[in-house]
């Protein structure tokens, strides 16, 4: 059995899975290619602010792509840019609208490491369901930390996204401290917990079956910029 494998079987059995910095670059190299990783990572600097949040919680960047991927094939299709929506029982904070973020830059959608985290989620999640297209969401994710107030990775707090599959991929931290992943069943019990701390640090976590979430940043050093860098790839069968 292949990590990736006994990765996606450690998810099936549990409903979710830590793989750390090491184990996710010998996986994605094995297969593909992360020698843009350092232009891919700066993206996240050119990130625009989440006004969809109530006001004081202006700490969120963000940029979205929406893409798509038919049953058995590991290649996925860059769709058409499209709001992102949740019911209220999944985001009870900003579900229930229709929320538009800036678009994912097409230099990046093309990049050769993000070409092969997608297409990384393609060999782990879909031989899941066999049968399935695949709605397929993007989201850069910048979380700021300031000493006056912490940022928040998951306002809407301990949750289920409304989809199948989720990667949360690490892709930096800054002058932070706490960010640590809970995990926890649909009657609320706390199944683990893990902290992304190296780039390339992932959690995979089966949507269905269980709801996740993360503790707020606080900046270490508080006359220096903080902040927590995350791709969060998500994958709903459709109907």
């Amino acid at each position: 059995m292949t990590r990736p494998e006994r990765l996606s079987q450690e998810v099936v059995g549990r409903g979710f899975a830590f793989a750390d910095a090491q184990a996710m670059r010998e996986m994605l190299e094995s297969a593909g290619s992360l020698a843009d990783w350092q232009r891919f990572a700066a993206s996240w600097n050119d990130l625009v602010l989440d006004t969809h949040l109530p006001e004081g919680h202006r700490y969120r960047r963000r940029r979205h792509a929406t893409l798509s991927a038919r049953a058995s094939e590991r290649v996925f299709r860059i769709e058409p840019h499209a709001p992102h929506y949740q019911t209220l029982e999944y985001n009870p904070l900003v579900g229930g609208i229709e929320r538009w973020f800036e678009p994912m830059r097409p230099e990046i959608l093309a990049s050769e490491s993000f070409r092969r985290i997608v297409g990384f989620t393609l060999e782990l999640f879909p031989p899941l369901k066999p049968r399935a297209d695949w709605h397929i969401e993007c989201h850069q994710f910048r979380i700021e930390a300031r000493p006056d107030a912490v940022g928040q990775p998951t306002p809407e707090g301990v949750h289920r996204d409304g989809v199948d599959y989720v990667l949360v991929l690490l892709v930096a931290r800054s002058n932070i401290e706490s960010g640590t992943t809970t995990v926890h069943a649909l009657d609320n019990r706390t199944l683990g917990s893990f902290t992304l701390t190296e780039p390339l640090d992932a959690a995979l976590v089966d949507d269905s079956r269980v709801k996740h979430g993360v503790t707020p940043v606080r900046p270490i050093d508080p006359r220096k910029p903080a902040c927590r860098d995350v791709l969060v790839v998500t994958l709903k069968a459709r109907a």
